[in-house]
């Protein structure tokens, strides 16, 4: 796509789902609870307000059978309709239902303040009886003050702030490894020595704290969380951690927007490793579809295939014909029109989008395809 020009780069896509960085800069991609956790591989919330009015109305009720970091439920709370959202991630369950809960405002506040105070106070907890994998991506300190706000945390606090001191824990635990600043994404081994730095282009030291990262992101979850509970509305949302190939949703959706996984490119459960390590999450990398470590043999994608035929004909069969199908995927394997005829789903439109500002280790143009579909009938 070099020398394109941006006339002939917007030519065949909606431009109603492209923005550039000056319509659509990062502050307005991560509003409010859209960032309580950095999160690979989610679509923006813009694009599914857009879903929203193009194929529902207030009061319906939306499903994404991948929910992932929560944008869809969030954004259909703002929307007024009903969510339900399935992932077979422990830790996408854990940071969705943490955004779309309706919290006592001050009491939550005042909890977490309390426990990072205690925390700060009582000093790094021993370390020596953490896993190998935490001793090996963690200095002694750092490690010992993550230890301790969790020790604090679990003693003290019960569901929602537990929940949402969970997720405070989890963010400072993915600042605070042994990488460089640049290579949080991905960090491939731990880093203990100065290194050059590509980021702020001078020589950096590897972090040796968690504390301060404790501090920031308390602050910044409950600033977060009031600004949603300012557009947040009564609407129902329910977050389910299982299958969504087999699961009997506990209310019947009126359809569909979700951004499934790519195959080969992401493994979900190990991009937070450190949240299963520090939280004892409920690991069920064995049965997630599309993870990286399978890669793109034939054998991989096959079963990625059949897995996805799976999910949307689960989905298929507790929808009512005709209903809406939206689905947001880079299909340029061309897996998709064998899944959506497998799943009973008819496809009537395939539009394309420019995804902006993807940076770092994932820069480049980047385009993905909304497959909007219609449910054929009980399938």
């Amino acid at each position: 796509m070099a020398g394109v020009s941006q006339d002939a780069l917007y030519a065949e896509i909606d431009l109603e789902l492209s923005w550039s960085e000056h319509e659509l800069p990062q502050v307005e991609r991560t509003k409010h609870v859209h960032k309580l956790h950095p999160y690979l591989g989610k679509f923006i919330p813009q694009l599914v307000e857009v879903f929203l009015e193009r194929y529902f109305a207030p009061g319906a009720c939306v499903y994404d059978p991948f929910v992932g970091s929560g944008t869809t439920l969030v954004e259909a709370n703002t929307f007024g309709a009903d969510s339900v959202g399935c992932d077979i991630s422990a830790f996408n369950c854990l940071l969705s239902r943490v955004k779309v809960t309706q919290y006592s405002l001050g009491a939550v506040e005042l909890s977490l303040r309390s426990t990072l105070e205690e925390a700060r106070q009582a000093g790094p907890a021993p370390t020596r009886d953490a896993s190998k994998w935490l001793r090996r991506w963690y200095s002694d300190r750092s490690l010992g003050e993550l230890l301790r706000y969790r020790e604090v945390a679990f003693d003290r606090l019960e569901d929602p702030s537990l929940d949402v001191a969970k997720v405070i824990l989890s963010r400072a635990a993915r600042s605070a490894r042994l990488t460089t600043h640049y290579d949080l994404d991905f960090p491939r081994r731990p880093v203990r020595q100065p290194y050059f730095c590509h980021k702020h282009k001078r020589t950096c030291t590897p972090v040796d704290e968690s504390a301060k990262f404790l501090a920031r992101y308390t602050a910044d979850t409950v600033r977060r969380i009031r600004e949603f509970s300012n557009v947040r509305t009564s609407s129902l949302v329910e977050v389910i951690h299982a299958d969504s190939q087999r699961l009997d949703l506990p209310i019947q959706p009126h359809g569909v927007i979700t951004s499934p996984p790519y195959p080969g490119l992401i493994d979900y459960h190990e991009q937070h490793r450190y949240a299963y390590e520090l939280l004892g999450l409920d690991d069920r990398s064995d049965i997630e579809l599309g993870r990286a470590r399978r890669g793109t043999s034939r054998p991989a994608l096959r079963e990625y295939v059949d897995g996805m035929v799976a999910v949307f004909a689960n989905a298929s069969r507790q929808l009512s014909p005709g209903a809406p199908v939206v689905i947001v995927v880079n299909d340029s394997r061309g897996l998709f029109p064998d899944v959506l005829e497998k799943a009973g789903l008819r496809l009537d439109q395939s539009l394309t989008r420019h995804v902006n500002r993807r940076t770092g280790r994932r820069a480049g143009q980047f385009f993905e395809s909304v497959l909007v579909c219609n449910v054929i009938g009980r399938y």
